[in-house]
């Protein structure tokens, strides 16, 4: 799948500015996620349990 065809959202934490932020897109198999400012760079993708636990791990911080 490239990147173009990938459904790419923003948190809804998100500032309306739009800086420093990261975009985010799901698989089946994994979440890839990009830079907001400059979505030609390269993204990457990491496993779905991978991203959940480290969803998990800073929505405790």
């Amino acid at each position: 799948m490239s990147t173009t065809e990938l459904a790419w959202f923003k948190s809804s934490f998100s500032g309306s500015q739009g800086d420093d932020c990261v975009e985010v897109a799901l698989t089946e198999r994994v979440v890839c996620v990009r830079d907001s400012k400059d979505v030609t760079r390269p993204h990457f993708a990491v496993p779905r349990e991978g991203w959940t636990r480290f969803v998990g791990f800073v929505s405790q911080l």
